[in-house]
């Protein structure tokens, strides 16, 4: 199959488990870090959408944000376990390109939804008196189709192009799933030109929605400096930390994967980023929300006390 004459399509995923000895406990944490991210992803929805405290414009999009990390990681981690447990590593031409449009398609819809929220942010804060109308329900679904739209378009304008190239070198994949740069990597025809859009394209998903963080922010940072109540500015740096904090983890990794050129950073690098902010990141995510928010940390206080209230009554019958 590594032939430059090969007739099969398949690709091989040379994956995260290279060494024996730590290929295990590997699979194990990876195992583990796929179903909290699941479970808490899930937790964070149910509360949302089952708390009347939650029904708010934050949340709702909080929820979507949830949503998409359960699909994000599930496009890539179950493959890699299952392989591993199957002793293979390869993947077909169709399946890596529905991996690597999925990826993209998710990855794109959260960059958005991000740099999204942080509007709502602003609107919160900076014009508390006109935030039902500003973040209406209609502009909720605006902000969730909108994010998807941009998600999707990246995914349907780059997967075509990515698997049209001819693959003619080893069909070896120095990654744990079908990321563009790795793939490009095998093509025998002439990617420069291709890559150079690819990287513009990625530039502008990430600093069209980092640069409405960075202005959402920066008008929020001049709200509170005015505020005269040290309980205002307390709530208000509470309800901005988490987010702030998952838009860093989010951003800064794939800021270094797409932005930073390929010549300062190896595979084995590749790799590790990529690992923080498709595996690593879904699972943060929830717990950062959930443990830095009342609100959250309330609504699960109270659906674990109706699992008790409706036990207490089941054994009274």
């Amino acid at each position: 199959m590594e032939g430059d004459n090969t007739s099969s399509t398949d690709f091989t995923l040379m994956g995260l488990f290279n060494t024996e000895e730590t290929s295990g406990l590997v699979f194990a944490t990876i195992s583990v870090i796929f179903l909290t991210a699941l479970v808490a992803n899930g937790i964070m929805i149910f509360l949302i959408h089952t708390d009347a405290h939650l029904h708010t414009p934050m949340y709702f999009l909080l929820s979507h944000l949830s949503f998409i990390d359960m699909m994000y990681i599930s496009t890539i981690v179950p493959k890699m376990l299952v392989d591993y447990l199957l002793g293979q590593k390869t993947i077909s031409f169709v399946g890596c390109t529905a991996q690597h449009f999925l990826y993209l398609t998710l990855v794109g819809a959260e960059f958005f939804l991000l740099g999204l929220m942080a509007y709502d942010r602003y609107v919160a804060i900076c014009n508390p008196l006109r935030y039902p109308v500003l973040m209406s329900r209609r502009i909720c679904w605006i902000i969730i189709a909108g994010s998807w739209f941009g998600g999707s378009l990246d995914g349907f304008l780059l997967t075509p192009i990515t698997m049209s190239f001819p693959f003619c070198k080893s069909r070896e994949i120095n990654h744990f799933f079908c990321e563009a740069p790795a793939v490009l990597k095998l093509a025998c025809a002439d990617t420069a030109l291709y890559e150079m859009v690819m990287y513009v394209c990625c530039v502008l998903m990430l600093l069209i929605p980092f640069s409405v963080v960075i202005s959402s922010y920066a008008r929020i940072l001049a709200t509170v400096y005015h505020m005269s109540s040290v309980e205002g500015r307390k709530k208000a740096f509470a309800t901005c930390s988490s987010h702030m904090t998952v838009v860093t983890l989010f951003y800064g990794a794939a800021i270094y994967t797409y932005m930073v050129p390929h010549s300062y950073h190896s595979p084995s690098q590749d790799k590790i980023f990529s690992v923080f902010y498709t595996i690593l990141t879904p699972m943060l995510n929830p717990l950062i929300y959930s443990m830095r928010n009342k609100d959250v940390s309330g609504g699960l206080r109270r659906a674990l006390g109706k699992i008790r209230s409706s036990q207490r009554v089941s054994k009274d019958f």
